[in-house]
């Protein structure tokens, strides 16, 4: 997805954590989660604006546009990170 989200971003910055945010925005950790990792399909008005409010940022600290080439490079090279660390620790 083209829109990458920083919510951990601000949150290690705030040095607060994922339960607290949910708590203080007045969501669910699951669904903050699913916010946080990218995997949500739309964020209303609302929980973004709440979302600034407790982070004492702006909505450009937590969105971003990435082109597509981009974030295919990106998960790529995770995915590559991912199985050498694994083949290391199997070594």
């Amino acid at each position: 997805m083209p829109i990458a989200v920083d919510i951990d971003v601000m949150l290690a910055r705030r040095k607060m954590s994922v339960g607290e945010l949910a708590d203080r925005i007045g969501i669910t950790p699951a669904n903050l989660a699913v916010l946080k990792n990218g995997r949500a399909k739309a964020v209303r008005f609302a929980t973004l604006a709440a979302l600034c409010e407790v982070l004492a940022c702006q909505p450009g600290d937590l969105l971003r546009w990435e082109a597509e080439a981009e974030a295919e490079a990106e998960a790529e090279g995770d995915a590559e990170a991912d199985a050498e660390a694994a083949d290391t620790a199997v070594e």
